[in-house]
């Protein structure tokens, strides 16, 4: 009796064993899956990242760039002022002296507001170029047209110029590609 009831419990352990096994690996191949999906959206995380990080650098160098050619700008036109100040008289050579201070001492709520102007007119500019091929401007609205903006403006207003610069060179080119293809295909026909 001892003996048929030893083999029965070794057995049913066994498969409960391999059960177990079984069950346990399955946990394991779901928590790979479950973490390798995990790694594949850390790693398209990063490479989105990195490309965020040399498109921020692309743009930090060509600010950078700016702002040195701006700086290169003022010295020469301070250069020019310098040389003609001198032919000018006594009283225009006060006004042109005030002017000068005045356009060193520009504020950041000054710069604010140049910056919110470009933007808007950038905008209206933009929607207005979507606009013109379906209604005409009404009688007497020009236009906008953006701010001049002096040399001492700063860094915010040159990112929103050249921004503005580059966009608009695209629209321009976009325009002449579509110029350049139109007048090659009546050719070609």
């Amino acid at each position: 009796k001892g003996s048929s009831h030893l083999p029965q419990q070794l057995k049913f352990t066994t498969s409960d064993s391999c059960d177990r096994i079984k069950d346990e690996f399955q946990l394991l191949q779901a928590q790979y899956h479950s973490l390798k999906l995990e790694c594949d959206k850390l790693a398209s995380e990063k490479s989105e990242m990195q490309r965020h990080y040399v498109m921020y650098y692309e743009m930090s160098y060509g600010l950078n760039i700016e702002m040195h050619k701006q700086a290169e700008i003022v010295k020469r036109l301070n250069g020019i002022c310098a040389q003609v100040l001198p032919y000018l008289s006594q009283e225009h050579q006060q006004q042109v002296l005030g002017a000068i201070e005045r356009a060193k001492q520009v504020t950041a709520p000054e710069l604010n507001s140049i910056i919110r102007q470009q933007l808007q007119a950038h905008q209206l500019s933009q929607l207005q170029a979507l606009a013109l091929p379906l209604t005409p401007l009404p009688v007497g609205l020009q236009p906008p047209s953006l701010p001049a903006v002096s040399t001492g403006t700063g860094l915010l207003s040159l990112s929103a110029l050249g921004s503005q610069a580059h966009l608009s060179k695209e629209d321009k080119n976009g325009h002449d590609g579509d110029a350049h293809q139109d007048d090659d295909g009546e050719k070609s026909d």
